[in-house]
C-alpha cells in the first residue's frame, strides 16, 4: 500500500491529509487534521500578511505537523494557496515558516492549481468525455477544460471571492444596486477578455470544485430552491441566492443555511463570480465536486493511473 500526504495552507485553514491507496480503492483516508486560520483578517489592502498573520501560519503549520501520528511515514507535500502565494511578502512568510517549523511551503501557480483541479475532477467523475471544471478560490478563479485525462486549456484569473470583496465590497453595509451592477460588469469584461475561454457544449459535464460553489448549492437546497440535496446548482437558483445575499449585511450572512461563518463576508462576491462565470461560459447547471487541487496532488503523488477511479467515495468529503 502506498501512502501520500499533503498540507494545504489556505486562507481559512491549514489541513493535513494523509491517504493510502489499496488495490480496491482510490484514496482511503489515513489521517486528517485541520487547524483554523483567519488570514483574511490579517491582510492589508495590498494583500500583505501582517506579523500576527505570519505567526498564525507558523502556529497552524506546527500544530498540524505535530499531530501527524506517522511522522516517519510518507513525505508531506506542503503548499500554500493564493492568500500566501500572492502576498507581496510571500518569500519572507515562507522563510519564517521554514525557520520556525522546519516545513517549507511550496507555492503552486494558478495554472498548476487549475490543472490539478481538472485531474482530480476527472478521476472523481469516473468517465471520459468533454469536461469543464470551475474553481472559485479566495484570490483567484481557476477554469480548466478538456476531453482527456489532462486539460486542454487552463486559466487562472485574479477574480477570487476574497479579492473581489476587498476591492469592491468592503465594510459591513449592504451594497447598492449600482455597486452590484459595477461588479457584474467588471467580472463580465474580465472573463470575456480571456482568449480561448471555454464554453459549455452539448454533452459537456460541468463540475464546480470549490467551497464557494458548495455553500451556494447548500443555500439553494436549504431554501427548497434546488434538487439533489445541494449536489447541483442551477443558474436560476443561483440568481435567487445572489439577491438574498445582497439583502443581508455581511456580518449576518453566516446565519443563512449553508453559509459558513468563516466565509460569510465573501459569500456575496463568490455568488456574483459564480453567476457571471456560468453566464459567460454558457453553463446552466453545475455539479458539485468535492475534489480539487489537494486531491489532484494526492493522486499524482500516489501515481494513480488515469481513470483508476474505483472507490472514489472513500475521500468524498
Amino acid at each position: 500500500m502506498r501512502q501520500a500526504g499533503v498540507l494545504d495552507v489556505g486562507c481559512h485553514s491549514a489541513l493535513l491529509t494523509i491517504v493510502r491507496r489499496r488495490p480496491d480503492s482510490l484514496l482511503e483516508p489515513v489521517f486528517s487534521r485541520k487547524v483554523r486560520l483567519r488570514l483574511h483578517e490579517t491582510l492589508d489592502h495590498k494583500g500583505r500578511l501582517d506579523p500576527a498573520g505570519v505567526e498564525s501560519v507558523e502556529q497552524a503549520v506546527a500544530e498540524a505537523v505535530a499531530a501527524n501520528p506517522h511522522p516517519r511515514g510518507p513525505e508531506v507535500f506542503a503548499f500554500a494557496t493564493s492568500a500566501i502565494r500572492d502576498a507581496p511578502n510571500r518569500d519572507a512568510i515562507i522563510a519564517s515558516v521554514k525557520r520556525t517549523t522546519g516545513t517549507r511551503l511550496r507555492v503552486l501557480t494558478g495554472q498548476e492549481e487549475a490543472r490539478l483541479a481538472y485531474v482530480a475532477a476527472r478521476q472523481w467523475a469516473e468517465e471520459s468525455g468533454p469536461l469543464l471544471v470551475l474553481d472559485i478560490g479566495g484570490g483567484t478563479l481557476e477554469i480548466a477544460s478538456g476531453t482527456g485525462d489532462r486539460p486542454r486549456t487552463v486559466h487562472s484569473l485574479p477574480l477570487g471571492a476574497r479579492r473581489i470583496t476587498r476591492d469592491w465590497l468592503s465594510g459591513n453595509s449592504r451594497p447598492s444596486p449600482h455597486r452590484l451592477t459595477e461588479i457584474r460588469e467588471h467580472l463580465r469584461r474580465s472573463l470575456e477578455a480571456v482568449p480561448g475561454l471555454p464554453h459549455a457544449e452539448p454533452g459537456m459535464r460541468v463540475l464546480a470544485c470549490s467551497k464557494t460553489f458548495e455553500q451556494l448549492a447548500r443555500l439553494a437546497a436549504a431554501r427548497g430552491k434546488a434538487p439533489g440535496a445541494g449536489r447541483k446548482l442551477a443558474l436560476p437558483h443561483l440568481r435567487t441566492s445572489v439577491a438574498l445575499l445582497a439583502e443581508v449585511k455581511p456580518s449576518r450572512r453566516g446565519k443563512l443555511p449553508g453559509i459558513s461563518h468563516n466565509r460569510a463576508v465573501q459569500s456575496l462576491a463568490g455568488a456574483l463570480i459564480a453567476q457571471t462565470l456560468m453566464e459567460v461560459c454558457g453553463v446552466k447547471t453545475v455539479e458539485i465536486c468535492p475534489w480539487s487541487t489537494r486531491e489532484g496532488l494526492l493522486l499524482e503523488h500516489l501515481g494513480v493511473p488515469p481513470h483508476d477511479a474505483s472507490g472514489r467515495s472513500r475521500l468524498a468529503g
